[in-house]
């Protein structure tokens, strides 16, 4: 391990994630952990924190020696494995075939043992113990650092000496770490994690056309998306561009966020934009680090870190709600709606804090919603819990 690395590994674990707790609370409650991200955001981190003082048994769903005897143990041969370890955790546990029958067997048979699984597609991981593990587990995602969890270890000061540089950097762990060679770490997860993990866990055949749609993705953060017009600019089926899409949703590179719409006569229906679960991995798709100063598209870039910052907040804090955006074809538009238990929240994103956006009063009118422009000196309270 290099010094860079042992670095790195130092200051992530002195980050406390928001799931923490969560996690710990569910431990010895009878039914297995499962935890799911994408790669590098801190899982395998975060679990070992979890474990620490705690007498227990990891697992490399990597390594092809613990695939193998995993694969084909029975009951015997799983007694023989967890021996005396009270906690089993079996990381990247979507590489394991029948993964969702072992742990059930494991959750079945072994009372006394804690299991906990990670898995970095939602794709592979769901699949493989959904139909097993029904009433038996506790499902969480950890997603890359939130504000929320930077600006609580780094202080208000430093989190907001950062701010436009995870704008453009983004909030991988790896990359807050080693700022000084934060383009090449993020270059390398790009490259190396993420593409490939699409790759090999969805069997997509053609690289080359994943790479062009995550271009035109990247360059269209922020506007409606025409899987039509995607078609045509990559030669492809449109049942095909709506397949890819759903595996980067899947693979947590990118989530869709659809169009509003209680059959009001002028409101657009079925429509979609398409964001980046992270700032820099959108701006390394599109080969951009450049700062803020330098871009055009300062205003999309604040529209995706928000959404992405308000997704982590919902599901870490458990707040259910369902998302979108607003549109009519007279072009009045909303950025960001909330609906939940029949309550509407409409929020617009504004850069500049002065400035004369406004939410659209009809859609005030017609949905007895609340209304608020988020700008830089109030977005904390959007990514944020308020106590």
């Amino acid at each position: 391990m290099s010094v860079i690395t042992i670095y790195i590994v130092y200051l992530v674990i002195m980050i406390q994630r928001a799931l923490y707790l969560s996690l710990q609370e569910k431990f010895f409650k009878g039914k297995v952990i499962v935890l799911i991200g994408p790669r590098q955001v801190g899982k395998t981190t975060l679990v070992r924190q979890l474990l620490i003082g705690k007498d227990h048994l990891f697992l490399d769903g990597d390594d092809p020696e613990v695939r193998d005897i995993l694969s084909k143990a029975g009951t015997s041969r799983l007694k023989a494995i967890i021996g005396k370890y009270q906690v089993v955790f079996i990381d990247e546990a979507q590489r394991i075939e029948e993964i969702g029958l072992i742990a059930k067997m494991i959750n079945d048979q072994f009372k006394s043992v804690q299991l906990i699984l990670s898995g970095s597609s939602a794709l592979d991981i769901k699949n493989a113990t959904q139909e097993s593990l029904t009433g038996r587990k506790f499902e969480y995602h950890l997603f890359p650092i939130s504000w929320e969890e930077f600006e609580d270890d780094a202080g208000y000061v430093e989190a907001s000496a950062q701010f436009e540089e995870r704008l453009i950097f983004g909030m991988y762990p790896e990359v807050i770490n080693n700022r000084a060679n934060a383009r090449e770490v993020l270059k390398q997860l790009t490259t190396s994690y993420l593409y490939k993990d699409v790759l090999s866990l969805t069997g997509i055949k053609k690289p080359e056309l994943l790479d062009k749609l995550l271009k035109a993705l990247a360059l269209q953060l922020g506007s409606e998306v025409s899987y039509n017009e995607l078609a045509n600019l990559l030669e492809i089926d449109k049942a095909t561009v709506s397949k890819y899409i759903d595996l980067l949703e899947k693979t947590f590179i990118a989530f869709r966020l659809h169009s509003f719409s209680r059959n009001q006569r002028n409101e657009i229906k079925n429509n979609r934009k398409i964001y980046f679960y992270d700032n820099g991995v959108r701006n390394m798709i599109i080969n951009n680090l450049n700062p803020l100063e330098l871009r055009n598209d300062k205003g999309a870039l604040w529209e995706n870190f928000l959404i992405s910052e308000r997704l982590k907040l919902q599901s870490y804090h458990l707040v259910y709600t369902n998302n979108y955006f607003w549109r009519t074809v007279q072009k009045q538009e909303i950025d960001f709606i909330e609906e939940s238990n029949g309550k509407i929240s409409a929020y617009e994103f504004k850069w500049k804090s002065q400035g004369k956006k406004k939410i659209p009063a009809s859609f005030i009118q017609n949905y007895g919603a609340a209304g608020t422009i988020i700008d830089k000196e109030n977005f904390r309270k959007f990514v944020r819990m308020q106590k």
